[in-house]
């Protein structure tokens, strides 16, 4: 049995991977993943979500999450249960004394979340959106070490 936040985080893939206009068509989606469930739950998980419906670059009515209405569409995407398996992160890049993790859609505040809290010396601070953190770091930082213990802390979130 798939457990709810199994079927919340497919739904999140779903839906910022694919054009996804109608209840039905996300039903379906959800159900090629391995997702048997009923209209209400799925209308619960929506709204738990604060899904929304906006126009894509087409102009066809789609469903979003929130703050994504531009979102940019993956060409190929990869089944929700492939995207499951991969970390939250995507790449780190430190300049200077600025650093960007690129992250999966909606992983970038748990991200930020546990690298604040790994009171990590060499980090000033950090601001997250969706999908990108940005890290201001201390002048004169050993950037190989950062990198080192910020993919460990990456590494814990899924």
């Amino acid at each position: 049995m798939k457990t709810k936040n199994s079927r919340i985080e497919a739904l999140k893939m779903l839906i910022s991977s694919n054009d996804l206009g109608s209840q039905e068509e996300v039903l379906q989606a959800l159900q090629s993943e391995g997702f048997k469930l009923t209209q209400a739950t799925r209308s619960r998980d929506m709204k738990q979500l604060k899904v929304a419906k906006a126009a894509s670059m087409n102009g066809k009515y789609i469903y979003v999450l929130p703050n994504e209405t531009m979102y940019r569409r993956v060409p190929s995407p990869r089944t929700a249960a492939e995207m499951l398996q991969t970390p939250g992160h995507v790449s780190l890049n430190i300049s200077g004394n600025m650093a960007v993790v690129k992250t999966r859609p909606g992983y970038a505040s748990a991200i930020a979340y546990n690298i604040d809290n790994a009171e990590i010396a060499d980090i000033l601070g950090t601001i997250a959106g969706d999908d990108t953190i940005f890290m201001v770091v201390k002048e004169g930082a050993d950037k190989d070490a950062l990198s080192a213990e910020l993919d460990k802390i990456m590494r814990g979130v899924m």
